[in-house]
């Protein structure tokens, strides 16, 4: 039979047809609730307490299934990844299981917003909010969730731009928050119902009004000038008295190479450059040059190693501690220092903006900032746009503390050990 009808009393009604019904008289998935865009219905939130966001309690309809929470819910996310990672908390509609449940879609490290699961009679994923995991986050704050929820509406909807129905049918009505005006989807795109009309959004309006020919009187005439100089005209030569016998030429220029005997080179003029080389907050011999490289170490002031900042800022190194907080121990593992390898390697070749090639420097000895991080010891690495760069070399002595304490504390219960040893011996 290819025509059915549904529900009716005494007929077996399935969970497919009753889906289908409830979509069209919803006409999308969406939260429920009588604040509609301010509700605060399946709101997701996170409030810094570790791995996870919270998800208000709430109601809503999702491809025809209903779903309510009574009590606010706990969402676990995963570890932070080596590069920032996108991951979407969801509704997740599984007809097989008879449920809807809240769900993780976790995202790739350094890929986008992971894409979801929307199927017409299997998985259906509804999207409640995107949250950013940085790398090396512990917890999620507030700023890292994104929310993106939509609505329902009783005969129309109410959405903001960024959570508009996704598939909506020709003539979809609906109140955006965004623009605070009400649109609708003319099969094409979100048109405004009531545009405001201006001569520019007017089809056809003539650029401009030429007046039809007509007359006025002379009294009519305002801003009339008292006196009327004479139009343009002329005078013969003769008739003109008080000319000056000579005509010196007024100002005017002259093209470059229209000048004749010009030299052909310009040495410059007596001056010097002390000023921009040692005065002023820019080193502006600091790039290229080796005056740095020139310098011997002398002088009686006070040293410091100097640091460069990722914007190619000088700044020098401090360590007192009135320039810092919430200082707390870093647990080192010795046998994790003990696992470096130190390496021996040449530096690959580059090419010069003008084509020509920069030989590396060859039998370098170092660390490779990859083995560093596979360590556990991640934190003396550098990122740049989100890969691994360099070492803190600096950090390296740090490091080693723990592997001279634990051989400290070993000779000194050797020796402790020895002493008891002698005196049973004695």
């Amino acid at each position: 039979m290819s025509i059915s009808s549904y529900p009716f009393d005494g007929q077996a009604v399935s969970e497919g047809q009753y889906s289908y019904l409830f979509r069209e008289l919803a006409s999308h998935s969406g939260i429920a609730g009588p604040e509609g865009l301010g509700t605060s219905s399946f709101s997701v939130f996170g409030d810094g307490t570790g791995m996870n966001v919270k998800v208000n309690a709430g109601f809503a309809i999702v491809r025809g299934h209903a779903v309510q929470s009574t009590a606010t819910e706990t969402v676990t996310i995963a570890a932070a990844s080596a590069a920032q990672r996108y991951d979407r908390v969801v509704l997740r509609l599984d007809p097989t299981a008879n449920s809807i449940k809240l769900a993780v879609v976790q995202g790739t490290s350094g890929g986008g917003v992971p894409a979801l699961t929307q199927t017409d009679t299997g998985i259906y994923e509804f999207p409640l909010a995107t949250v950013t995991v940085p790398v090396g986050a512990a917890t999620i704050t507030s700023g890292n969730v994104q929310g993106e929820r939509e609505f329902l509406g009783n005969t129309v909807g109410a959405w903001t731009t960024a959570t508009r129905p996704k598939t909506p049918r020709m003539g979809r009505l609906g109140f955006n928050n965004s623009t605070k005006v009400w649109e609708f989807w003319d099969g094409t795109q979100w048109k405004d119902l009531a545009p405001t009309i201006n001569w520019g959004t007017i089809e056809g309006a003539p650029a401009t009004f030429p007046p039809a020919s007509h007359t006025h009187p002379w009294g009519d005439v305002t801003g009339k000038p008292t006196t009327f100089p004479p139009s343009s005209h002329n005078h013969d030569w003769d008739q003109v008295t008080g000319k000056p016998s000579t005509f010196p030429p007024s100002s005017h220029s002259h093209s470059w190479s229209s000048i004749t005997s010009k030299p052909s080179t310009f040495p410059p003029s007596s001056h010097s450059h002390s000023g921009y080389l040692t005065s002023g907050s820019t080193i502006s011999w600091a790039n290229g040059s080796k005056k740095p490289h020139n310098n011997a170490a002398s002088g009686s002031g006070t040293w410091y190693a100097v640091w460069v900042e990722g914007d190619g800022t000088f700044c020098r190194n401090t360590s007192s501690v009135r320039f810092k907080e919430n200082v707390r121990d870093q647990v080192i593992n010795p046998n994790d220092v003990l696992a470096l390898r130190p390496v021996i390697y040449d530096r690959k070749d580059t090419v010069n903006e003008d084509g020509s090639v920069k030989e590396g420097r060859k039998d370098e000895v170092g660390l490779i900032a990859e083995e560093v991080e596979a360590a556990g010891l991640d934190w003396m690495v550098n990122y740049l746009d989100g890969e691994v760069d360099g070492l803190r070399y600096d950090l390296l002595g740090v490091a080693l503390l723990p592997v001279v304490q634990r051989q400290a504390q070993q000779i000194s219960d050797l020796e402790a050990r020895l002493a008891r040893l002698e005196a049973k011996l004695s």
